[in-house]
Order: structure tokens, then C-alpha cells, then sequence
């Protein structure tokens, strides 16, 4: 029976090396996999999930008004699918999160969410909140802070690398532009 699952964490937990992880299980057993990454994430180019550590796969590529349904449907037109793989799916619009729904409820086909929870100011993205309250599995991973305790907030850094509390919900970017820290120095950080 399929299910629908979403890995979220802090940044630099592991989430697209998971992601890319599970889809060579699927491969190296014969299944046929469709990884799946957000647009507006071309940190790595355009149709690629990339891993910090060095691997990466192509993907398809969707924006907020892609209807992921009929993106399935075509793919299972070319060749039987055995796993549905979504990076960045803190991206996904609400409508979407629902299509996934039907992918594995209507086809089941399980479908693997890998996304962050909450953004630089401690607020939920849409796609993350929609599969935190209509995923079958949620997964937390883990990453650490600065102190040793678990990360599960995000800083966003100005050019100087100081915390900044105001901005846009959406810049795209790695290390040098975000932190994952444990709720206490967040706090103490921008909420105080």
C-alpha cells in the first residue's frame, strides 16, 4: 500500500542526499523512479538534485501551477513508475500537495516528499504545511547547531553573515546565506 511521506529538517541535514539515496534503491532493484525538484531551486542547474556531499540526479522540473497529476500520468505513459521523489517540496502549492495525494491514493504509487519545514522567520512554507497535515509519514532529519544541540530553525544571513529577521519568504541559497540552528539561538537571535 502506498503512503505519503515528507523528510523535513533544518538546512544541511541530508535531505537531497536522502532523496538521491532512495531513488538508486528503487533503480538498482529494476523499478523506474521520477525525481522531481522545484524551479525556482537552480542552485545546481536547472533539472538537477544535487547533495552537498557530491551526488546528484536529473529531475523534472515543477513550478507552482504544474498540475503534478498529469505529470505522473505522462511519465507512466513512458514506463511504469514505482516512486514519486519531490525535493525543495516546501515549493509545492496546496492544490499540488492534493494531486500527490491522488498519486498515491488513485495509482499507488508512493511518494517520497523531502523538503524544509519552516522558513528564516520560524514561519511554515505551504508545501510543507499542506504534507505535515495530509502526509501518512512524516520523517524528521536531523542536523545540529552550532552548540551541539539538534537544529530544527533556519537563519537567513545578511552579506556579513548577521541574522536578519525581515525579508521576502524565498531566497534561494546555501551556506553562505543560511544557518541551522536550535530554536534557543534563534530565538535569542530574532525573535528577542
Amino acid at each position: 500500500m502506498a503512503q505519503l511521506y515528507f523528510y523535513y529538517s533544518a538546512m544541511n541535514a541530508g535531505k537531497s542526499t536522502s532523496l538521491l539515496q532512495s531513488s538508486y534503491n528503487y533503480q538498482e532493484r529494476g523499478m523506474n523512479t521520477l525525481v522531481m525538484t522545484a524551479s525556482i531551486d537552480n542552485r545546481y542547474g536547472v533539472g538537477k538534485v544535487a547533495s552537498r556531499i557530491g551526488i546528484e540526479s536529473d529531475a523534472h522540473v515543477f513550478s507552482q501551477d504544474d498540475d503534478l497529476l498529469s505529470v505522473v500520468m505522462d511519465e507512466i505513459k513512458k514506463a511504469k513508475l514505482h516512486c514519486i521523489l519531490v525535493d525543495e517540496c516546501q515549493f509545492l502549492s496546496k492544490i499540488q500537495v492534493k494531486q500527490l495525494t491522488k498519486v498515491v491514493d488513485d495509482l499507488n504509487i508512493p511518494v517520497l516528499c523531502y523538503g524544509l519545514r519552516t522558513d528564516f522567520q520560524g514561519e511554515l512554507f505551504m508545501g510543507s504545511q499542506y504534507l505535515l497535515a495530509w502526509a501518512d509519514k512524516l520523517i524528521e532529519l536531523k542536523t545540529i547547531c552550532h552548540c551541539g544541540r539538534k537544529a530544527n530553525m533556519v537563519l537567513r544571513l545578511d552579506g556579513e553573515g548577521k541574522p536578519i529577521s525581515e525579508g521576502e519568504q524565498v531566497a534561494i541559497g546555501g551556506n553562505e546565506r543560511y544557518e541551522s540552528v536550535c530554536r534557543k539561538h534563534f530565538r535569542t537571535l530574532i525573535w528577542e
